[in-house]
C-alpha cells in the first residue's frame, strides 16, 4: 500500500525510533538539521567519495537515491547487523557455526569477503557484495589504546597445524546465545596461548614427568632389591678373621688334644670267631702300647692285631701280656721309629670336678676327642664274667667321668689338663641292658663312663712288660658272695671244702676268723664282697692295710700285710 514513501528498493528496518528522538549519527550535542526542500535536495553536493549525479563511481552500479531528510532511526555505534537483509553500515555476517571443543577438527570453510567500510553518511547507498574478485584491502589498524591483536592465529583445525586464518575468522567466535550486552566479537588469545594448547602442553609435560618417575622408581626398586639380596653392586666378600698360627693354650681342650693325639693309636683285632676295635696309647719308645684286655681278647692266641697311628701309618702288633682281673693288656709294634710316649700322671691327685679329656675311636671313628669332668672316685665296678666261672671278671676301683665314652673308646687315655694320663677308659653304663661293660652295653654313652686309675695301670703294665704276667694282692680268705648284709663276710668253707681262711696267709696272721664281717678298709666303708676285692686290688702286694670287722656283735680292728697271687 502506498503510504507516501518513496518507491523502489528500500532497506528494511528492525525498528523505528520514536518521534523527536535525537539522531546518534553525530555527536550527542549536534542539533537536528531542518530538512531541505525537495527542490534543494537535488542540488545537494554528493559526498566526496560519490560520483556526480548520473555517473556511477568506478566499479559500482548506480543505486537509487535515498529519500532526503533525517534517518528513520539512530545509527548503531556497534555496527550490529539486524537479523534481516544486510544494513547500510556493516556487511552480512558469515554463516554461524558453533565454537568447536578443544582438539576437535573444524571442516574447512570458504573465507568470507573482507568487510567493506561503512559510508560516513548514513544516507549513502549501501554497496552490494561483489561477486568478482576484489583487490585486497589493507589490514585494519587497531584503535589507539586497545591491545594489539595478531593478524593471524595458528590453529590445529581441518587445515592442519600452521593453517592461517584471516581476521574475518573472528566470526567463528560469535555466540548468538551469549549473555546480552556483550560485543559480538571478542579478541582471541595471542598465538600459541590458546587454553587447549596450554592444557595439551601441561598434559604432555605431566605425562612425561610421570613416565620418568615410574622408570626411575622401577630402576631404583630393582637396584635396591639387588643390593638387598647381594649386599652390594660388587662381588660379595664376607668378613673373616685373619689366619693364625694355630697355637692354643696348653691347658685348653685344643691344646690338650694337640699334645696327646700323636701318642694315641687305634687297634683293629680279628680272630677266628670274632673281631673288634679299640684304642691304646704309647708307653715308651720301644713300641709298647697299653690297652684293655677285652680289646685284644678276640685275637686269642693266633689272631691279628693291627695298630693305626694318628698320622695314618699302620703296623702289625704282637701281644706282650694281659690280665683279665685288671682288664689290662700290653702289645708291641716293631720297626716303627719316632714314637712319642704319652706322659703318665698320678691318679691319687685327682679330685672330683677336675676337667678331663677322653681320646679314642668310638664306633671306629679314630682320633675322636671328648671332654668332661671327674664325676666320682673309687667307684667299685666289675666287668666280664662271660665264662661263668668268674675267671674273667675284672674288679676295678674306677674313676667315674661324664666325658662321652662309647664302644671303641676302650683302652684309650683319660688325660688331665696337662695332657697326662690319669686313667684308662674301660667301661660304660648302658641304659638298655644295665650291664657295666662296654661289651655288655652297646647303646652308647649316657654320661656314666669308668676308667682304671693310672696308678694301678702303671703297676700292671710294668709287670706285663717285665714278666708277661701280673700279680694280685690278696688277704688269704674265701668270701661268701651270697651274703646280703652290709659288709663282706668270710665264708665257712674254702675251695674243695678246705678252710675259708688260708693257713699261714695274711688274714690268718692278722687273727681273722671264719664268719667275721669286714666293714672298712683304710677307713673306707665296704658294703659287699665285690667291693672288698676292688679295695684290696687297688693296692700292691706287700702293702699294709688296717681293717675293721665285726665278730659276734663286737667291732675289731686288725692290721695285715697283703700277699701276692699270680693273675691270669
Amino acid at each position: 500500500m502506498d503510504d507516501g514513501k518513496p518507491t523502489g528498493p528500500q532497506a528494511k528496518w528492525w525498528s523505528r525510533p520514536a518521534e523527536g528522538r535525537p539522531s546518534r549519527s553525530g555527536p550527542e550535542n549536534r542539533k537536528p538539521e531542518t530538512p531541505a526542500p525537495e527542490s534543494q535536495a537535488s542540488e545537494t553536493q554528493a559526498p566526496e567519495n560519490q560520483a556526480p549525479e548520473g555517473r556511477a563511481p568506478e566499479g559500482r552500479e548506480v543505486q537509487p537515491s535515498l529519500p532526503s531528510g533525517p534517518p528513520l532511526h539512530e545509527p548503531d555505534e556497534y555496527s550490529t547487523p539486524p537479523y534481516g537483509g544486510p544494513g547500510p553500515w556493516a556487511p552480512a555476517p558469515p554463516v554461524q557455526r558453533p565454537t568447536p571443543a578443544h582438539g576437535t577438527p573444524v571442516p574447512p570453510q570458504a573465507a568470507p569477503l573482507p568487510p567493506q567500510p561503512s559510508p560516513v553518511d548514513p544516507q549513502a547507498a549501501p554497496v552490494p557484495p561483489q561477486s568478482s574478485p576484489q583487490p585486497p584491502h589493507p589490514a585494519p589498524v587497531p584503535p589507539q589504546g586497545a591491545p594489539e591483536q595478531p593478524p593471524y592465529a595458528t590453529t590445529h583445525g581441518a587445515g592442519g597445524p600452521g593453517e592461517q586464518r584471516s581476521p574475518s575468522s573472528q566470526w567463528g567466535q560469535y555466540d548468538p546465545w551469549g549473555a546480552p550486552g556483550q560485543p559480538l566479537t571478542q579478541a582471541g588469545p595471542p598465538a600459541g596461548t590458546e587454553p587447549g594448547n596450554r592444557k595439551n602442553r601441561r598434559g604432555g609435560a605431566f605425562a612425561g614427568v610421570l613416565l620418568l618417575t615410574l622408570v626411575a622408581s622401577g630402576i631404583g626398586g630393582g637396584v635396591g632389591a639387588y643390593i638387598e639380596r647381594t649386599g652390594g653392586l660388587t662381588t660379595v666378600e664376607l668378613p673373616q678373621a685373619s689366619h693364625d698360627n694355630g697355637d692354643r693354650a696348653p691347658e685348653s681342650v685344643a691344646g690338650i688334644a694337640a699334645s696327646a693325639l700323636p701318642s694315641v693309636v687305634t687297634l683293629h683285632v680279628s680272630g677266628t670267631a670274632e673281631s673288634g676295635t679299640g684304642t691304646g696309647f704309647v708307653l715308651d719308645a720301644r713300641g709298647h702300647i697299653l690297652t684293655n684286655n677285652h680289646v685284644v681278647a678276640p685275637a686269642g692266641s693266633s689272631g691279628d692285631i693291627t695298630v693305626t697311628f694318628s698320622s695314618g701309618e699302620t703296623a702289625a702288633a704282637e701281644l706282650v701280656g694281659k690280665d683279665s682281673g685288671y682288664d689290662l693288656a700290653v702289645v708291641r709294634v716293631k720297626g716303627v721309629s719316632g714314637l712319642k710316649p704319652l706322659p703318665l700322671g698320678n691318679s691319687d691327685n685327682v679330685r672330683v670336678g677336675d676337667p678331663v679329656v677322653a681320646i679314642g675311636a668310638p664306633f671306629d671313628l679314630s682320633n675322636t676327642v671328648t671332654s668332661g669332668i671327674i664325676s666320682a672316685k673309687q667307684r667299685p665296678i666289675t666287668a666280664g664274667g662271660e665264662k661263668g666261672d668268674g675267671s674273667d671278671i675284672s674288679y676295678v676301683d674306677a674313676l667315674q667321668t661324664d666325658a662321652p665314652i662309647n664302644p671303641g673308646n676302650s683302652g684309650g687315655p683319660l688325660v688331665d689338663t696337662q695332657a697326662h694320663v690319669i686313667g684308662i677308659n674301660s667301661a660304660i653304663r648302658a641304659a638298655d641292658s644295665g650291664k657295666g661293660t662296654e661289651r655288655g652295653g652297646q647303646s652308647g654313652s649316657i654320661g656314666l663312663g669308668f676308667a682304671i686309675p693310672i696308678n694301678q695301670g702303671k703297676r700292671v703294665a710294668e709287670e706285663l712288660i717285665n714278666t708277661g704276667r701280673a700279680t694280685h694282692p690278696v688277704i688269704g680268705v674265701t668270701l661268701d658272695m651270697k651274703y646280703t648284709g652290709d659288709g663282706a663276710k668270710v665264708g665257712e668253707k674254702g675251695p674243695e671244702d678246705g678252710p675259708a681262711v688260708t693257713k699261714d696267709g695274711p688274714a690268718a696272721k692278722a687273727g681273722i676268723r671264719s664268719g667275721d664281717v669286714i666293714t672298712e678298709v683304710r677307713g673306707q666303708r665296704v658294703h659287699s664282697g665285690e667291693e672288698l676285692i676292688v679295695k684290696i686290688r687297688a693296692h700292691r702286694p706287700g702293702d699294709r692295710l688296717e681293717l675293721r670287722l665285726t665278730r659276734g656283735g663286737k667291732e675289731l680292728s686288725v692290721t695285715l700285710t697283703l700277699g701276692s697271687a699270680s693273675g691270669t
